[in-house]
Formats: C-alpha cells, structure tokens, sequence
C-alpha cells in the first residue's frame, strides 16, 4: 500500500491516551487520522529545496524550474489532501454520519461527553482552514510576481510546506489534548526534530552574528594595507555559514539577500586594495540582515520550547536558590542542571548566550559559597529579562 494510504504508527504516549479512551471506535478513528497527519507531516518535511537553489539573485523563474518544481507543488497538495480525505472519510460533515452522529455513538452511554465533540469539532476546524490554504498555495502559483521569479518562487513552497506542517501540528494537539494535559512533544509527529531544526538555526545566525560585530569593528579599524585580508577573513566565513544546518533551514528569501551580499565580497578580496569604504557597507548590510534573522524567535516551534525550558529552569534555580544555606552541593546541582537545560534557549539573547557560553566549560556543579549564590542570581535575573513566560 502506498504512503497516503497506510497510516503511520502514533507516538506512545499518544497510543496511550487512545487506548484509554472507552469508545474504543472512536479511538480508532481518531487512531487513523493521527496516523495520516504523520505521514503528512513526514512527507512534507523531508523535501530539500536547497537543490533548486542557485548562486545567482537574478535567475528568473524559467521552464527548467517549472519542469522541476511542479512535482513539488503537486507533492504538496497531494500530501495535504490524503490527510484531509481521511479526516472527510472519518468524521463526515453529512447530517446522516456526520459529527453529531460520530459523537452520538461514542458517548451513548455517556462517556465523553463534550470532550468527543471537541476533538471532532477541532478536526473539523482545522480541515476547512487546510482547505482554504491550498486554495491560496494555488493562487499564489498563478501569480506572475510570484512564478517569475525563482527565489520568490521557492520562498512561497516553503512557506507554504512548513504552514501545513504546523497547522497539522495543531490539529493533532488541539484535538487530543481535549481528553487530557498533554506536551506537544508527546504527541505531535515530527515535534521534537522541528523544534531542534529551529534551534540550530538560531544558535548558528546568532554564532555569526557575533562574528560579523566583530568583522565590522575590525573593518572599521583596519589599516589600508588590512582590508583585503579582512575581506578575504569575511568571504572565508560567509562561506563557513553556508556550509552549516542553519542555512539549509533559512526562508529562501533571507538566502537570496546573503547570497547578493557575498557577491560583493568576492570581488573585494580579489582586490589588492579594495576600498575600505565599500567593505564598511557590506559588512554593515551583513550584519543588518543576519540581526533580522533573529525573527526565528517566533516560530510557534521556538515560542511554545522557550516558555517550556524557560519555566523548568525556573523551578530549578528557585528550589537552588532554597538549597544553599542548607545543601549547597545539592544547589550546585540544580544550577547545573538549570544551565544544561537552558542551552536550547541559546541564540535568544546575547548576554544569556554569553552565561551559556562559559557554563559549557565552567564546572558550575562544583561551585559553593558567595559564586554559587551569586551565579544563581545571575541565571535569574537573565531568564527575567526573556520576557517569554
């Protein structure tokens, strides 16, 4: 049987909760849309647009790209649409089998009461919104502004693919958790590799974000007879960026403005005086962008980890902080711990990065006295200043 039509297993912890649902029918029906929403969001996660990527900002978007994208588009909406079939063919919109009949039946005898109605409901509400985005993914491929030009071409499919894997996330999380509290990352497919997928990008930008303040301040203060090393040092680690996860998982446009700037570097570090000035610019105009790119902060995938990770630090640092009169070695611990869990908070803000930047090599499990309280304090105080709770 084919992908579309072979439901893929659940998460076991979303198992569980099925297997404890008394209507065990419809546990299973849901069993059989959660299991199409995996394949889904597999299907829709594992294709690499970077081979349709160029080294040019000016490549139109010409019949070649056409003969190779349209797999792609067609892919896209066949993945969505096999999910959305299961959904119709599940929980059917029809007065005679529709919801409330779905529901009837599995709270005959008074079971799930509402709970069954809003997971249905949710499922309900999250096919008509899937529906109309394949309407507008179909639109936007009939745009001329859109279909002409390559990088906009493929920033649209992107952007598209990864909506319909979060509003797919949704579905199945809204739905289950109507019968009990759950985490995302115990029952939605693919969580825990998009939200890691997320934080590798944002730690590699912010990585080099702090390369290119110091590339500028170098620049700025560099000799005549420097500049073209300097130029050549930013070539050689714009180069280094492109070759890292990070950039694999950047939106296409953000790609099209690096590649454009690296463009201009070559030439510079070919130069055997190249202006000064000009190397100024584009190091400026670098480390503008790479500061706009801290907007992956608002991935859902990133806002919904932070306030997780920021709330179990937290708890840590507080029960620390109760510890260090009467168990210091027991607050060292938690401070450690804390710290460890922090990391995937790396890339949000730069003093918290740097904290986390020496606590990688700092022995904090080890720490007593005034350093232990004071390093404490010192976590707290920059998880305050998040603003992510």
């Amino acid at each position: 049987m084919s992908a579309e039509t072979t439901p893929a297993p659940v998460s076991p912890r979303l198992e569980q909760i099925l297997q404890t649902l008394p209507d065990q029918g419809f546990a299973g029906r849901l069993r059989k849309v959660y299991g199409a929403a995996a394949n889904a969001i597999a299907r829709l996660s594992d294709m690499d647009l970077v081979k349709y990527e160029t080294d040019s900002t000016e490549t139109g978007a010409d019949l070649s790209l056409w003969e190779e994208m349209a797999p792609v588009i067609r892919d896209t909406v066949m993945d969505v649409n096999a999910l959305l079939n299961v959904i119709r063919e599940q929980f059917p919109v029809q007065p005679l089998g529709g919801i409330a009949d779905t529901v009837s039946r599995a709270t005959q005898q008074g079971v799930l009461q509402g709970r069954a109605r809003d997971a249905a409901a949710a499922l309900q509400e999250a096919m008509t919104q899937l529906v109309q985005e394949i309407t507008q993914l179909g639109e936007a491929m009939r745009n001329p502004s859109v279909v002409s030009d390559r990088w906009m071409l493929l920033a649209e499919i992107q952007r598209f693919r990864s909506s319909f894997r979060e509003q797919i996330s949704n579905l199945v999380y809204t739905s289950i958790s109507t019968f009990t509290d759950v985490a995302r990352k115990e029952v939605v497919p693919g969580y825990e590799a998009e939200v890691k997928a997320a934080m590798t990008v944002r730690a590699i930008v912010a990585d080099l974000g702090r390369i290119l303040s110091a590339r500028l301040a170098k620049v700025r203060d560099a000799e005549l007879e420097d500049v073209q090393w300097n130029a050549q040092q930013l070539q050689n680690e714009l180069d280094a960026f492109g070759r890292t996860a990070a950039y694999r998982g950047l939106r296409a446009q953000d790609k099209r403005h690096i590649i454009e700037l690296r463009g201009k570097v070559g030439p510079l570090a070919a130069m055997s005086t190249p202006h000064k000035a000009e190397l100024v610019a584009v190091v400026e105009e670098l480390d503008t962008l790479v500061r706009s790119l801290a907007a992956v902060n608002q991935r859902q995938v990133l806002i919904i980890n932070d306030r997780e990770v920021w709330a179990a630090c937290g708890v840590r640092l507080e029960r620390a902080l109760g510890l260090v009169g009467s168990d210091p070695a027991g607050a060292a611990r938690l401070l450690a711990e804390a710290a460890a869990i922090g990391q995937s908070l790396y890339g949000r803000e730069s003093n918290m990065d740097a904290f986390l930047r020496k606590a990688r090599k700092a022995p904090l499990a080890t720490l007593t006295g005034a350093e232990l309280r004071a390093t404490l304090e010192n976590l707290q105080g920059l998880l305050a200043n998040l603003g992510v709770a």
